[in-house]
């Protein structure tokens, strides 16, 4: 049975946050529209464009995109959920720092997180 709101077949748009590569940014943390790909940064990243994400694409289904987990939240309910195994890669690059990416994360960046 499918879970609204996930596309099991569609792959990750790439290995790092879609606006902020595009921007020069930064992130602490990624994840990734269960419904569309797209890779976003977390809500405690600076920009929070994977919530922002869902505020404007209405796609409320989120699944980490960092290594080793594989846990599914849903932004409009603000609880998790199961969710199946998507199309890889499940995860960033193992070689990709966290934060990331290498070269423009700030030496202050702690200071930067959302809380």
């Amino acid at each position: 049975m499918a879970t609204v709101g996930i596309n099991p077949a569609v792959p990750p748009s790439g290995a790092g946050c879609v606006e902020c590569e595009e921007n020069g940014g930064w992130w602490f943390h990624l994840r990734r529209c269960a419904q569309c790909g797209h890779v976003g940064c977390c809500d405690n990243s600076p920009s929070q464009h994977a919530r922002r994400h869902w505020e404007t694409a209405g796609h409320e289904v989120i699944q980490s995109f960092e290594p080793g987990e594989r846990w599914f939240w849903n932004y409009r309910t603000e609880r998790p959920l199961a969710g199946p195994e998507l199309a890889p890669p499940v995860a960033h690059p193992t070689d990709q720092p966290v934060p990331g990416p290498a070269g423009r994360v700030p030496a202050d960046w702690r200071a930067r997180l959302h809380p």
